[in-house]
């Protein structure tokens, strides 16, 4: 299994801490604490969280910045690189968030990212919630819930991830304060926005005695998250499954366990649509597609749903897909991947990677996405698993 991992470091970031400049906003501040004789730390506390991933350097792909934004600290543990993003010698904010745009383009699975509270500013801006993020602390300023408590335990939650294990994504906070106003012994905390990052593994979203997961109570939380989120100018391809069912009972819709349905504005325009009908009907439309998993098997498409052909899927998008299962249903697959076999092998590469799937109200987790080869076997893109 192939993980692609963004890296991005701040090469100034924390430069002011140890020069007592409570701070290291702006090239200005980042000069002045060169010259009172402050040393980088940012490569040294990612190498610490890269160091974790050793083992793991065959199933990894690091895309990064060239020179001290990543490229050096990678290559010099060994890890497969790819820079996507150049900069020059004194590196900007706006470096920050190109790289980021980068890496979006690239389709990375996670970002990790090595800085401060103004570094998470400067992800957040650019990453538009695409993307799942981990910092590892390397700032004077650490605010932010998007940080890992060390570089080393950024390593840890980076492993799970590698390792399948079912890591959930949380929204986090992004905070900075104003550095003027604390060198004056003020401190101004602001709220810039949040993003995604994977937390420590919750494998239960709702419990009874036995600590086992309660799937009816679990099937209503994922239903009405779903149906909160909906757009009312959007169409939703609702696929088979019990899963998906439950989030037709929360409309209070009537729905075709077997089928494949159509629905707007929480209102059904039809029902049970071959490959065809799904073509014409969605045509030009904004359009997301609600799917689930079959039990055991672990197939999200080209099992009972064969209705939603490959040129429908092209035409959604992977980003527009809304994979729905309970983390029971997950844990039942013992870390083998989901499985694409649309019957089109260049769009099973192309969905294979990872994926967010929504396991309770606003709770999710990622999970990687593979697909049938020839031999049989369940690979993903690159790599076999």
């Amino acid at each position: 299994m192939v993980f692609k991992l963004g890296l991005i470091i701040n090469p100034l970031a924390g430069l002011g801490g140890s020069v007592a400049l409570k701070g290291s906003d702006g090239a200005a501040t980042a000069e002045k604490a060169l010259q009172l004789g402050a040393e980088p730390k940012a490569n040294s506390r990612t190498k610490a969280a890269l160091e974790v991933l050793l083992p793991y350097k065959e199933q990894l792909i690091i895309y990064t910045v060239n020179n001290d934004m990543g490229e050096h600290c990678a290559k010099s543990l060994g890890f497969n690189v790819e820079v996507v993003h150049t900069t020059a010698a004194i590196t900007t904010a706006e470096d920050t968030e190109n790289a980021v745009i980068a890496l979006k383009q690239i389709g990375v699975d996670l970002v990790l990212f090595a800085g401060g509270d103004g570094t998470a500013r400067n992800i957040c801006h650019a990453v538009e919630d695409t993307v799942p993020v981990l910092g590892v602390p390397a700032g004077c300023k650490i605010h932010s819930g998007v940080y890992a408590i060390t570089p080393k335990a950024a390593g840890r939650v980076v492993e799970m991830l590698v390792n399948g294990e079912l890591v959930t994504l949380s929204d986090a906070d992004v905070m900075d304060i104003d550095e003027d106003a604390f060198r004056q012994g003020t401190v101004k905390a602001k709220r810039f926005g949040e993003m995604q990052v994977p937390s420590e593994v919750r494998y239960m979203q709702a419990v009874k005695s036995g600590g086992k997961e309660s799937d009816e109570l679990v099937l209503t939380d994922i239903a009405a998250y779903v149906v909160s989120e909906m757009d009312e100018d959007t169409l939703y391809v609702m696929g088979s499954g019990s899963t998906v069912a439950a989030v037709m009972e929360e409309m209070g819709l009537d729905n075709t366990l077997l089928g494949v349905d159509l629905v707007k504005d929480q209102s059904l325009i039809a029902q049970d649509l071959t490959a065809a009908q799904l073509l014409e009907h969605t045509q030009g439309q904004s359009t997301k597609l609600v799917i689930t998993l079959i039990g055991g098997q672990g197939h999200i498409f080209g099992r009972g749903n064969q209705q939603l052909s490959p040129a429908l899927i092209r035409t959604i998008g992977k980003e527009n897909i809304i994979v729905v299962a309970t983390k029971t249903k997950l844990q039942a697959l013992n870390g083998r991947p989901l499985i694409c076999d649309t019957g089109d092998s260049a769009l099973d590469d192309e969905l294979s990677g990872y994926i967010k799937v929504t396991c309770g109200f606003n709770d999710h987790i990622m999970y990687a996405v593979g697909h049938q080869s020839l031999e049989g076997s369940t690979t993903l893109q690159h790599q076999e698993k």
